[in-house]
């Protein structure tokens, strides 16, 4: 995987303030560890993708005996400064700049391994796969992972105005004449472009064509490393209504259920409190019409690339229609 551009990104303080700021995501992070206190009093804590080290410091108010915070990007080193100048943490977290994958660090077998292994879609940017590599390597039988699970749910949606305005934005190449330039031979490939661009950012939950929605459950527990490189989401709704169908919404909800514990979840629904994960959006070039109460049926799967993200192909059948497309889920196709 390309690892540079992302490590970079992270390294940046405006990108951690940006999630630190995530109130929902931040303030439920500090619910989940400090309701579930058994699992962090006189515990030996990894936290994998520290980042800020927002969650190592949790950990240790909720009573955690010493915390392993790993992060490979230049962070560590604001990490460091951040402890310095709170001295209470100064014995209780370790700072280990390197990427979880590395054979040679010194780190325990541990009670409870926290992250925010997190991406767009829920496994944009591919941090699901260092969380369970850190499962499989360092978590005592037994042990705990903050979050246990997640769950993805996908809803047909319509959206004519997003439509057209991306199909506008291709029409730039339909010109035959741009100074004197016939641009037209590249209008197929502009709109196959941008129509193949997942739209990341928040929406009307009243776009959304059902009120059933499709789900997909990812127990952190015992999903392998081979799984997570390629899952298929199987689909069927039946539509509420009449209208057309611009393309395929989806988000997901991240849950920390401690076996005996008191179980949170948060969720980025488009009918809930926005989050920086927003939602993601997967439009048609060809829109697809819909009746009341005719069923959608189909697969959406998702294929790891080396983007750090994910290649999704999805078909879907309405009564004698069919539609296919992929899309590269990356960070230059987000828009909020």
């Amino acid at each position: 995987m390309n690892d540079l551009h992302y490590f970079e990104y992270y390294s940046q303080l405006q990108h951690q303030q940006n999630m630190l700021q995530d109130t929902k995501r931040t303030i439920t992070y500090r619910n989940a560890i400090m309701s579930n206190p058994s699992r962090f009093e006189n515990k030996l804590v990894l936290d994998v993708g520290a980042g800020s080290g927002i969650l190592s410091f949790f950990a240790v108010q909720a009573g955690a005996t010493h915390v392993y915070a790993v992060e490979a990007s230049t962070m560590a080193h604001q990490m460091r400064t951040l402890i310095q100048h709170n001295p209470s943490f100064q014995d209780k977290i370790t700072i280990i700049h390197a990427k979880i994958e590395q054979s040679d660090l010194q780190i325990p077998m541990v009670d409870t391994i926290l992250s925010e292994p997190i991406g767009v879609f829920l496994f944009h940017e591919r941090m699901l796969e260092s969380y369970i590599y850190a499962r499989d390597h360092y978590l005592k039988p037994g042990g705990t992972l903050f979050p246990s699970a997640g769950r993805i749910h996908l809803s047909p949606f319509t959206d004519s105005k997003l439509w057209k305005e991306t199909s506008a934005n291709a029409d730039f190449w339909k010109q035959d004449s741009f100074l004197g330039i016939n641009l037209s031979a590249l209008h197929t490939d502009a709109c196959h472009e941008l129509f193949n661009m997942p739209v990341v950012g928040q929406f009307d939950h009243r776009s959304i064509l059902t009120n059933d929605k499709n789900t997909h459950d990812i127990d952190f527990n015992t999903i392998t490393l081979d799984a997570l490189q390629d899952m298929t989401i199987p689909i069927r709704w039946t539509s509420s209504r009449t209208g057309m169908m611009h393309g395929i919404a989806g988000w997901f909800d991240i849950v920390f259920a401690p076996t005996g514990g008191i179980p949170i979840s948060l969720s980025t629904s488009p009918d809930t409190e926005q989050t920086h994960w927003y939602q993601t959006r997967f439009l048609w070039l060809d829109p697809l019409p819909i009746k009341a109460h005719q069923v959608i049926e189909g697969s959406m799967r998702c294929q790891a690339n080396d983007a750090r993200s994910y290649t999704i192909t999805v078909d879907v059948t309405v009564g004698e229609i069919q539609r296919h497309g992929i899309w590269q889920l990356q960070d230059q196709t987000f828009t909020q």
